[in-house]
């Protein structure tokens, strides 16, 4: 498809803890309209956002519908509950159908995380153009990854959640961890509440030498160290609101990643490329509402979910 007019307009969704975004675009250079909606209970955004895309679909008739949302989400189209908010830690919100507000307008839809949507945003618009294999991290309130393999967002079981890998602790640190399903899995050690919890201060508050972003390097470190062995990525890219701000903390996260690896395999390449490697994504905070504009161009080109 071609960027611009000629591209089909998507309705998109990206459903967030505290805000909802909608927006009528084909992609970022073209975006029709935006509406802010506060995120409460279910029956009153769902049914806000419903409205919005019955007043869209009856001024200018889009061509999918396309939703990144916050999760865990079951996302295999063969479950009675697809599309449903699963086993969130977001009071009032699990078991909430998104399906709700997506079904009836006689076009494709789908859904998709909202760190899945930004992958494939960075994709198509962003620092992972011509990519087949690359990776969005976000960092912030939590710890979620978009793993996006031959051009394609990965699901299986369920959707990635990496932040809930376990990696090596920092040798010394017993530290217990602050996620309250693992303790001391990534997200327990390098989000933005667990920086805080342990050093007592916001993550934008402390200097860049406290102990704290130690243990949360090593920990981002080490999730990048298994997505290289995994995934095979071409491209990590790292956003949220914890990296953002922090110009000292990729060289440290390379120099990190690399020492880790310890030359392994096909790891050596990676040294002379490094800093493209890991990098921060182009799309900054527009990733989000892209990123359900980019899952309903994909759910379009294949002909539904």
């Amino acid at each position: 498809m071609t960027e611009g007019i000629e591209t089909p307009l998507v309705a998109g969704v990206e459903l967030g803890g505290t805000k909802c975004v909608c927006i009528l675009a084909s992609g970022p250079e073209n975006i029709r309209d935006e509406v802010r909606i506060p995120t409460t209970t279910p029956d009153e955004t769902l049914g806000a956002i419903r409205a919005t895309l019955e007043r869209w679909h009856a001024d200018t008739r889009f061509a999918a519908i396309g939703v990144a949302s916050f999760g865990p989400i079951d996302l295999d189209p063969s479950s009675t509950r697809y599309a449903h908010i699963v086993g969130t830690t977001k009071p009032g919100w699990d078991e909430a159908p998104l399906t709700r507000f997506m079904d009836g307008f006689g076009v494709p839809a789908a859904v998709d995380t909202d760190v899945a949507g930004a992958a494939l945003a960075e994709g198509r618009w962003g620092a992972a153009q011509g990519l087949n294999n690359h990776v969005y991290i976000t960092v912030g309130t939590g710890i979620g990854a978009g793993v996006v393999v031959n051009g394609r967002a990965v699901r299986g079981l369920g959707h990635p959640e990496l932040g809930h890998l376990r990696v090596g602790r920092l040798a010394g640190d017993a530290w217990p961890g602050f996620c309250t399903y693992h303790g001391d899995c990534v997200e327990g050690l390098a989000s933005g509440p667990a920086i805080q919890a342990r050093a007592g201060r916001p993550a934008e508050q402390l200097d860049a030498d406290d102990p704290a972003w130690a243990m949360a390097v090593h920990a981002l470190g080490g999730l990048i160290h298994n997505l290289v062995l995994t995934a095979c990525p071409e491209r990590v890219l790292i956003g949220g609101g914890v990296a953002t701000g922090q110009p000292w903390l990729f060289p440290r996260l390379r120099q990190a990643v690399v020492e880790s690896l310890a030359g392994y395999g096909a790891t050596p390449a990676l040294s002379p490329i490094i800093d493209d490697f890991i990098r921060a994504p182009a799309l900054g905070d527009r990733a989000g509402p892209l990123g359900a504009i980019a899952v309903g161009l994909t759910a379009l080109e294949n002909g539904g979910r």
